[in-house]
């Protein structure tokens, strides 16, 4: 099996994990006691940021969404695409994975776990939202963190780039149809009119906005430096909104959470199960098709990963702040940071297997 990978790329195909990111969990854990705590001692304020909509957008949320996604989506280099060719086994493992076996694997479990072993534990009428929300969160593969763990890996960052790229690209036209199919199935209502407003709100309006910002860029002298310095600046903003999006949440979801604290444990086992099993899986498939370890690293943690600000923005425009589906996506941000880690070390430590004939 041939291991000749490439280890150098002009831009931030991998980043070193900043002990912000290291610790996203904590951070996470924190972000939910001072929600918690916020929506028990200022319900009114809460209910206040929760009314400011406009055609079912909360619009605090919506800019906190934007300032999450855009700078990850100025890191797409939309012309890695003509890589496709050269790492086609490991991308083709990738979509499938991603696009035919996740959202579908996430809906079986949801309706396993929740409509079954929990469903005595968990409030009846939240059972669907639960059901909704875990859908959101397995419907569209991760932009950003991808390019942390391919990094950690030594992946291929040509394959990452090309993969987050292709994958972007499908996504515009894949998510709603997706979405809609395996909420129809579950008997969940689809108010499609919302779920088309926050595909264009959250995936084509930003990446149209991203890429023409990353275009005025490079047309700049040094463009790989200012980009870096751009991403540097916004970096910390990024994530600040990502927390305050779940005070937000959390102060909404607080009273229901206190009530029965072991909701947040029942909503994970589906999520690390499919994490566990989306890996696995593309692993080994890549292992099948005598794919680079380089790639085939990022390409089961490309498969594993999910757009948590996606599912999170989409949750709460289709269901609302007090639902059970944003509590769901909210929980996939908790368990994010330290499952993908411990699938890091997995593919690190066996790499030698990986290698054998």
């Amino acid at each position: 099996m041939s291991i000749q990978c490439e280890i150098t790329a002009k831009e931030s195909a991998g980043l070193p994990m900043g002990i912000f990111e290291r610790y996203l969990t904590l951070w996470v854990f924190l972000c939910i006691v001072v929600g918690i705590a916020l929506g028990h001692f200022l319900p009114d304020t809460f209910q206040a940021i929760g009314g400011m909509e406009v055609a079912k957008v909360n619009l605090p949320v919506a800019v906190l969404i934007w300032l999450m996604i855009i700078p990850m989506l100025l890191k797409i280099d939309f012309s890695a695409l003509h890589h496709v060719k050269k790492h086609w086994k490991g991308i083709g493992v990738t979509l499938f994975i991603n696009w035919a076996v996740k959202p579908f694997s996430m809906a079986l479990l949801g309706w396993l776990f929740i409509r079954g072993v929990f469903a005595d534990w968990l409030p009846v009428d939240q059972h669907d939202s639960y059901i909704a929300g875990l859908i959101l969160l397995a419907a569209a593969p991760c932009t950003a963190m991808v390019f942390v763990w391919s990094h950690l890996i030594k992946g291929e960052p040509h394959f990452t780039l090309t993969q987050v790229a292709l994958n972007d690209t499908i996504m515009i036209f894949a998510f709603a149809p997706i979405v809609g199919l395996l909420l129809g199935i579950s008997a969940i209502s689809v108010p499609w009119d919302t779920l088309m407003l926050s595909v264009l709100l959250y995936i084509v309006s930003p990446v149209i906005f991203a890429q023409g910002w990353r275009w005025y860029i490079f047309t700049r002298p040094h463009h790989y430096q200012v980009l870096d310095r751009l991403l540097k600046t916004l970096h910390p903003l990024s994530l600040s909104a990502l927390l305050l999006t779940i005070v937000l949440l959390f102060g909404f979801q607080g009273e229901q959470i206190l009530a029965q604290p072991l909701i947040i444990a029942f909503l994970a086992v589906p999520i690390l199960i499919q994490v566990y099993f989306n890996s696995g899986l593309a692993y080994w498939l890549n292992r099948k098709f005598k794919v680079e370890h380089c790639v085939a690293g990022p390409s089961a943690l490309i498969g594993a990963s999910n757009f948590f600000e996606l599912a999170v923005a989409t949750a709460i425009s289709l269901f609302g702040f007090h639902s059970g589906a944003a509590l769901a996506t909210v929980i996939g941000v908790l368990i994010e940071v330290p499952v993908m880690l411990s699938v890091v070390k997995i593919v690190n430590s066996s790499k030698t297997w990986y290698e054998q004939p």
